[in-house]
């Protein structure tokens, strides 16, 4: 097994490649705008870092989001792509799990827990998890003061979005953004639920298309 992972919902690009056992090379760019320009550079040099030939890639994981529609939209396109021209087995994975994951890994939540990201104009996207990092529901967007009146005042919130609003969050340490490396290691544990590849966006692209309108007949 030689999974591929990426991610690509939060402001940094993250790559990781695993061998069903452990990570053998990852890649997490910094740019929230720059997904499209910095997620094959990243792809080719942790494939350069393994000393692994892409035709070798088994597997190929995607964080699905929810995310903000340009970026996920990059990363869901290029692992799509990628399982194809490979004939690798796909993955997509809900973003949000995999910060999950990792807080739970790292002992940074011993009860009932929110996960939170970054939805911009002022909103998170979020998730409730049990202690053992198993998601409540499904994810949902929504302003930080609406979900702490929805929380108990006493419900840990941790990533980026806890981050952004510790005044009303009750924000404890943990990940902020989804690491690609866990991602992979979810898939070969065999621990990740599996939601499909369609990108979680959960609201309206901020962008777009023109429509013309028509003339009134004469």
């Amino acid at each position: 097994m030689l999974i591929l992972a990426l991610d690509t919902a939060a402001p940094a690009t993250s790559v990781a490649l695993h061998d069903g056992t452990t990570v053998l090379a990852s890649d997490s760019r910094p740019g929230a705008m720059s997904h499209g320009e910095m997620l094959a550079p990243a792809i080719a040099a942790v494939l350069a870092r393994a000393g692994v030939d892409r035709r070798d890639v088994t597997d190929v994981a995607v964080g699905v989001g929810p995310g903000p529609f340009t970026g996920l939209r990059v990363g869901v396109v290029t692992a799509r792509t990628l399982a194809v021209s490979l004939h690798a087995r796909l993955h997509g994975v809900c973003s949000l799990d995999v910060i999950a994951a990792e807080a739970v890994a790292a002992g940074a939540v011993e009860d009932a827990f929110v996960v939170a990201t970054d939805a911009r104009r002022k909103e998170v996207y979020w998730a409730e998890y049990t202690p053992r990092g198993e998601r409540v529901g499904d994810a949902d967007v929504m302003r930080p003061a609406d979900l702490a009146a929805r929380l108990p005042s006493t419900m840990p919130v941790l990533g980026r979005g806890a981050d952004l609003y510790a005044e009303v969050l009750a924000r404890v340490d943990g990940p902020a953004d989804p690491d690609a490396g866990v991602l992979a290691g979810m898939v070969a544990a065999g621990t990740a639920v599996e939601v499909g590849t369609e990108p979680l966006y959960l609201r309206r692209p901020d962008a777009a298309p023109a429509v013309q309108r028509k003339r009134a007949s004469a």
